[in-house]
């Protein structure tokens, strides 16, 4: 039985999607943009700032489904600039420094909501 996970310490949604569901031992985490949750706001800043906003964005929701990044397999980033994927990359492995790390892929794309500079969707596995 799937079932919506949702926080407001993560932005609500956008459109018509979950921020997550949880199928029992699998949690699809929806792509999470820079949004300030409180504010509702893409955060100021260059890509470092809106890669950490985006992290807090999932760690917030990982922790509602009682997860960590720990528990993620999978990553999927969409980067309006292939140039910022090395600055993505130091971000990105403060927050998944366990072996191993989750399957990961990266592309580029011509724009994404809210005209943020990247986009992160994950797939965690319950224990």
């Amino acid at each position: 039985m799937k079932k919506k996970i949702q926080t407001d310490q993560a932005p609500g949604a956008i459109g018509p999607y979950s921020q997550a569901i949880d199928l029992g031992d699998l949690i699809f985490v929806s792509g999470q943009i820079p949004l300030d949750p409180k504010l509702g706001s893409i955060v100021s800043g260059g890509i470092e700032t809106q890669t950490e906003q985006v992290m807090k964005n999932i760690g917030a929701i990982l922790d509602a489904a009682n997860l960590t990044y720990s528990d993620v397999v999978r990553a999927e980033v969409f980067l309006t600039n292939m140039d910022n994927f090395g600055k993505v990359n130091e971000i990105y492995v403060q927050y998944f420094s366990e072996e191993p790390k989750p399957a990961r892929f990266a592309v580029g794309v011509a724009s994404l909501p809210m005209n943020s500079l990247i986009e992160i969707a994950v797939i965690a596995k319950r224990s």
